[in-house]
């Protein structure tokens, strides 16, 4: 991939997750001040790579699965923005400030809700508790009743799963067809693992659409595990 394909590929995800709509060239090509035609070109050949694909004709273009996967592995070598660090402090101090550490984990999964607006799960013991299944069934990919199944039997089966498969670094992404269960759900499970007085593999996250901030989750979600062993693994 050349790099300005890796910026259009990026521009696409990031327009995509803001507009919940394709994005067509002409957006594109006044946000890099090169004609429609340089961008169509560029699009034919991120969607003959899979990066990107077309829901029909004469629509603009949406991030595959390779394409989100290929962002994700990216923002490893990007620097954290104020706003992400102001949201960080703020989940921050919701943790330290809970008490007991069924509640610590629980106002963590809360305050996820709250600023990613998915879905938010954590492990508390052998129990899984979980917040805003009305933010998660509100979004517009989840409106077809197939895809709701998908996303419940991926609910459903989240914790064995968890228990077996053990995911041992701190922080995980599976996107799309990379979940082992409600693989054509069109959802992504963001995850972190951190240790507790209930576990050593204790586990905070969130499921949402492909659809969505991956740096701005990704950052809260791995900050939330952080918080949760500082405060509660002494």
């Amino acid at each position: 991939m050349t790099p300005r394909q890796e910026k259009i590929l990026q521009a696409i995800v990031e327009q995509h997750a803001e507009v919940a709509s394709p994005v067509g060239s002409s957006l594109l090509a006044k946000l890099f001040d090169v004609s429609s035609a340089t961008i169509r070109a560029e699009m034919v050949e991120l969607e003959r790579m899979g990066y990107i694909s077309q829901p029909h004709t004469s629509a603009g273009r949406v991030p595959t699965d390779k394409g989100y996967r290929y962002y994700v592995n990216q923002l490893a070598e990007v620097q954290e923005l104020p706003e992400e660090r102001r949201a960080q402090r703020a989940l921050t101090a919701r943790v330290q400030d809970a008490g007991l550490p069924e509640q610590t984990i629980r106002n963590a999964v809360d305050t996820l809700v709250e600023l990613t607006h998915n879905l938010g799960l954590a492990t508390i013991g052998p129990q899984l508790y979980m917040s805003g299944l009305s933010n998660l069934f509100g979004q517009p990919e989840f409106m077809h009743p197939g895809q709701v199944q998908e996303v419940a039997r991926l609910l459903d089966n989240i914790q064995p799963w968890l228990a077996e498969a053990a995911p041992n670094e701190p922080l995980s992404v599976f996107i799309g067809r990379e979940n082992p269960i409600g693989r054509s759900a069109g959802a992504s499970l963001i995850i972190s693992r951190f240790r507790s007085p209930f576990s050593d593999r204790s586990y905070i996250g969130v499921l949402g659409s492909t659809r969505q901030s991956y740096r701005d989750v990704m950052s809260l979600v791995g900050r939330a595990g952080q918080a949760l062993e500082e405060t509660l693994y002494v």
